[in-house]
């Protein structure tokens, strides 16, 4: 090879060299300012409800600690995949954040043949909240337990109407792995959200709701409905009368539905990685907690990829369930 050659070689991979580094400049600058601009966070769910609830929770320490403004914007529509769609297909910045909730996310890819977005299109910042659920019912049914309450539903077949989020909907299959473990009947209500759906049943005209404490807890609270059992693995503070479903003699029945953070698939890892330290950072303020107490929510921080575990475990555990249940979205 000639001296020519050799230089030219030279010369050619020096520009290389100093193309992918400028290429790698942007990202290390949009990761080392970020953020510098209003993030906002989309709701897939109307105001109120665990998902709006934990939105807001997150909404005021981030943009404290981040010295940003960070809005909470409600798109409710299309059983979630309107939020899901457009944050899918948003910039790849960080700044356009889906609050995801479990049921949309784990149901709508197994009961939905066409989805305007995939799995593959989002990537999680982190999990935020959890929620027990709490199996309510309004007080005329002649049932002040759980045992009591199975005991007279099968006495009764076909007299309970129960309300759900919608179909597909954590409330949904919750009840209807509900139904299959007691071997009791219950037609199905489903609702756009829960603020639709608690209203029909404190007007009696659907008597049984599972759901997150923050749509039924203060009504539980004023006796407008009564709680025959939480469905987490403890008592909800908010609730401390209230047994879990395993102490009310239903082992084994256990419904927990969460929220957590995700961005379009793309965003840099280094703004991911940001912006999740900056989450962690506000769910663990002692201010945070105390909110969520008093919502009837959980603050439960998990990293991206044990994030990631969680909705893989949770998608196998549903699909098994929804197969039996033969459960369609209509």
């Amino acid at each position: 090879m000639s001296h020519v050659s050799r230089r030219h070689i030279s010369t050619a991979l020096a520009c290389v060299a100093a193309l992918t580094t400028l290429g790698a400049l942007p990202l290390n600058a949009q990761a080392d300012t970020y953020p510098s601009k209003p993030i906002t966070l989309v709701v897939p769910n109307p105001p109120g409800g665990l998902v709006d609830t934990s939105a807001r929770l997150v909404s005021e320490p981030l943009a404290r600690l981040t010295g940003q403004s960070v809005v909470v914007d409600n798109k409710p529509g299309g059983s979630g995949n309107l939020a899901y769609s457009q944050v899918a297909r948003s910039a790849k910045d960080g700044y356009t954040v889906l609050v995801s909730y479990s049921g949309y996310h784990i149901a709508n890819p197994i009961l939905m043949d066409k989805l305007p977005w995939e799995i593959k299109d989002l990537t999680p910042v982190g999990l935020i909240t959890v929620a027990t659920n709490v199996i309510a019912v309004h007080p005329s049914v002649p049932a002040n337990t759980l045992k009591e309450f199975i005991a007279w539903a099968k006495q009764n077949p076909g007299k309970l109407n129960y309300a759900s989020q919608g179909n597909g909907s954590v409330s949904h299959i919750g009840t209807e792995i509900f139904k299959q473990q007691t071997g009791i009947e219950m037609t199905h209500v489903p609702y756009k959200g829960s603020g639709q759906a608690i209203q029909d049943v404190l007007a009696g005209q659907v008597q049984v709701f599972i759901s997150t404490p923050p749509s039924v807890m203060g009504h539980v609270q004023s006796g407008k409905l009564k709680a025959l059992a939480v469905t987490g693995k403890t008592r909800h503070p908010g609730l401390p009368q209230v047994p879990t479903a395993a102490e009310a003699g239903l082992a084994g029945f256990e419904l927990e539905s969460w929220v957590a953070l995700y961005v379009a698939s793309g965003t840099p890892k280094e703004v991911v990685q940001k912006l999740s330290a900056e989450v962690k950072r506000s769910m663990e303020l002692a201010e945070t907690k105390q909110r969520a107490d008093a919502a009837g929510v959980e603050v439960r921080y998990l990293t991206p990829e044990n994030t990631t575990k969680l909705l893989e475990h949770d998608t196998t555990s549903w699909a098994k369930a929804i197969k039996a249940g033969n459960i369609k979205f209509d």
